[in-house]
């Protein structure tokens, strides 16, 4: 019989011992307590409780959108009549990744809070219990799911008589720190595009400093994808965070609800950390990314390949590529081997740069600097060295001296590449790219925003195959330039000839030089040039025909020094006199006025039910420039412009700017050339092509009689 008893009495005590010793309970890995922040609880008056876990080491509890699976904890309340408890207050969770899933919740420690409010009718001098049955879901590599009762029983008195919990004090001070915050200046926006949830942030004048980081977690479950990567970029007065869409889940809120969670602290250093945001969202992206007929990665690498192989079409980069093919004829003579080696080598050379450039702009993006295509050309520093670059070079074809990539022999005809400069014509050519745009490119560049950095290196991988790919073919088959002459002098006057359309690119970049930091730049970069000119000619004369070894050697040197000190020299000028202001908007043919962008401005315009055209667009950036000749000021497409009283944008993105890199990205794009019209007051927004004609705009403009589009 006494084993019976024994057993009998275990059991008594397992059960009830929650009921008889309510604060802490441990069950399995979590201990949990009741804790109250007054000493006594007075009539009326609302106080605060705390639901305490603690967690064994290795295990989990979740926040109240769990992520990818679990299940939060709850609270049922067994309270004396007439009190009422308030919601839970969620303090701010972490991601918990478990590949390839991703959770949100706590380790080590959870406090949920929530307030009591006791009658007003409650007499004194007595003692009131407080019950609430808990239930949750532990996990490590398993889940546990967990139950207990706490209690807690507190007297009652009189107001003169309520004080808090000494002994708690600093507790509940604690738990409230890791409470979200509600603060309205703050300037929030959410954009939903068919890929990915846009954040923009914009911070009130007395917050100094930055954003370090932000993480955003949703109170509602099939938003986001939760194990992908949360890009913030953060620099000026905006940032921007992105986060790729659930598109497995067909959700269509009408507010977006959640917290974001930053470093160092929404009040400035120390601060709370979390902010809790209700905001609207706003869809009208879709309709634009959808346009931009990016469905999945497949599609995305097929536009960045065709957009790769159309990019040799572009005027900035064809004088570099005539080389090349003119490398190829020479080498053909050599064997179709030989010829095929160097076009790999080529082709490795085009996409190991554009990795290269990718993965710079993927760094500075996770670090927070709002960048796109073409990001480096919007520094004056790059500009003027990137024309430096271009000067020389053209020197070199020109036959002032030979060294470089593209070297033709002095017996006319006869090619002495080697893979190296292969290797660097890639290069090269990749470089004097980077201010062009090709149709397909702008949405497979945009889709690779919202992509992880692998997939993303992969479109900007294929972007450089798509490039590389037609000289691969003319290697492989040279045969196919049958038609061209066979290799001789007129190579060599080709070659000079090119020399001077490099030329005109340096001229270009010189405007743009002008335009990003002035006519004092482009005084310091003409004198730049002297200097080069100048090592150019050292080396031509007596660096190239090998008289002596001395005199050889000596030429090549002072060739090295001029060139790096006077682009040494220029760079210290440049940062010392540059300025700063450029002028963006003005008039145009026709007396047409075109605004600076401003979503301001923007959306006062569609309010008025205005039809507006925004060009986005670059001084450095050649296809907006011929478009701009060639289609936006015809005199056709002024007149119907004219006619249509149209308001005209123009988003000026030759320097760095902060709002008009937001403005692209919700459109699901991070280049130029872009071209919206918005028809009507209720509109979706209508793409026109990269490359534009004068039939293109007007059969657009068309649209806004059709009324059938709005």
């Amino acid at each position: 019989m006494r084993r019976p008893l024994f057993v009998y009495i275990s059991i008594f005590l397992t059960v009830f011992s929650t009921i008889a010793f309510a604060n802490p309970v441990r069950v399995g890995q979590v201990e949990v307590a009741l804790l109250s922040e007054t000493e006594q609880i007075t009539a009326g008056k609302p106080f605060g409780s705390a639901i305490h876990f603690k967690i064994d080491d290795g295990w989990h509890l979740y926040w109240k959108n769990p992520g990818d699976a679990g299940a939060p904890p709850s609270i049922e309340w067994q309270l004396p009549d007439g009190f009422t408890a308030g919601e839970i207050q969620w303090p701010y969770p972490h991601r918990i990744d478990l590949p390839p899933l991703t959770d949100f919740g706590y380790d080590k420690e959870l406090t949920l809070l929530v307030e009591i409010t006791p009658p007003s009718n409650l007499p004194v001098s007595r003692n009131v219990e407080l019950r609430a049955t808990i239930d949750w879901l532990v996990c490590k590599e398993i889940c546990i799911p967990g139950e207990t009762e706490v209690r807690l029983e507190l007297p009652t008195g009189s107001s003169n008589l309520s004080a808090s919990n000494s002994a708690n004090h600093a507790f509940f001070a604690s738990a409230r720190e890791k409470l979200p915050i509600e603060n309205e200046d703050w300037e929030i926006q959410a954009l939903m595009t068919e890929n990915e949830l846009l954040l923009s942030i914009g911070k009130p004048n007395w917050v100094e400093g930055k954003l370090q980081s932000v993480l955003f977690f949703p109170e509602e479950r099939g938003i986001i994808v939760n194990p992908a990567r949360q890009i913030f970029q953060a620099s000026g007065e905006r940032q921007t965070l992105r986060i790729p869409r659930d598109k497995n889940v067909h959700l269509t809120p009408e507010r977006l609800k959640g917290i974001l969670v930053a470093e160092p602290g929404w009040r400035g250093p120390g601060s709370e950390r979390a902010l809790k945001i209700n905001i609207p969202i706003d869809y009208t992206g879709i309709a634009v990314v959808a346009k931009g007929e990016i469905s999945g990665i497949w599609m995305a690498l097929l536009f960045a390949f065709l957009g790769g192989m159309i990019l040799n079409l572009m005027p900035c980069v064809l004088p570099v590529l005539s080389l090349k093919v003119l490398g190829i004829v020479s080498q053909a003579e050599q064997g179709r081997r030989k010829s095929l080696w160097h076009g790999s080598i080529f082709a490795a050379g085009v996409i190991a740069s554009f990795l290269v450039l990718a993965g710079i702009l993927l760094i500075l993006q996770a670090g927070g600097n709002s960048l796109g295509w073409g990001f480096q050309l919007q520094s004056p520093a790059f500009v003027f060295v990137l024309a430096s670059f271009l000067f020389l070079f053209a020197l070199n074809l020109m036959g002032l001296f030979e060294i470089g990539p593209v070297s033709f022999g002095r017996k006319a005809g006869v090619s002495h590449h080697t893979s190296v400069q292969s290797f660097l014509n890639g290069v090269t050519a990749t470089v004097v790219a980077t201010p062009c745009t090709a149709p397909f490119m702008g949405s497979a560049l945009g889709y690779s925003l919202s992509q992880p950095p692998l997939a993303a290196l992969l479109i900007f991988a294929f972007l450089g195959a798509g490039m590389a790919f037609p000289y691969i073919v003319l290697s492989a088959f040279p045969q196919l330039l049958r038609f061209l002459p066979k290799p001789g002098r007129w190579m060599v006057i080709l070659k000079h000839f090119m020399g001077f359309l490099l030329l005109g690119t340096v001229v270009w970049l010189a405007s743009v030089l002008n335009l990003q930091a002035g006519g004092s730049a482009v005084v310091i970069l003409l004198l730049v040039f002297l200097i080069l000119a100048l090592a150019a000619w050292i080396k031509g004369q007596w660096g190239s025909i090998p008289l002596t070894g001395t005199r050889t050697f000596l030429a090549a040197t002072a060739f090295v020094f001029l060139i790096t000190f006077g682009v040494t020299i220029g760079l210290y000028a440049l940062d010392k006199f540059a300025e700063t202001e450029i002028t963006r908007a003005g008039t145009a043919p026709g007396g047409l006025v075109w605004e600076n962008y401003s979503a301001e401005r923007l959306a006062q315009l569609r309010n008025e039910g205005r039809p507006v055209l925004i060009d986005f667009t670059a001084a450095w950036c050649l296809s907006c420039q011929v478009n701009k000749r060639v289609a936006l000021e015809n005199d056709d497409v002024v007149k119907r412009l004219a006619e249509l009283n149209l308001a005209l944008m123009r988003a000026d993105w030759t320097r760095r700017d902060d709002n008009i890199t937001y403005a692209l990205a919700q459109y699901g794009r991070n280049s130029v050339p872009l071209y919206v019209l918005y028809t009507g007051k209720d509109s979706l927004p209508q793409f026109l092509p990269e490359i534009l004609t004068p039939q293109v705009v007007l059969d657009a403009l068309a649209q806004i009689e059709d009324r059938s589009i709005i």
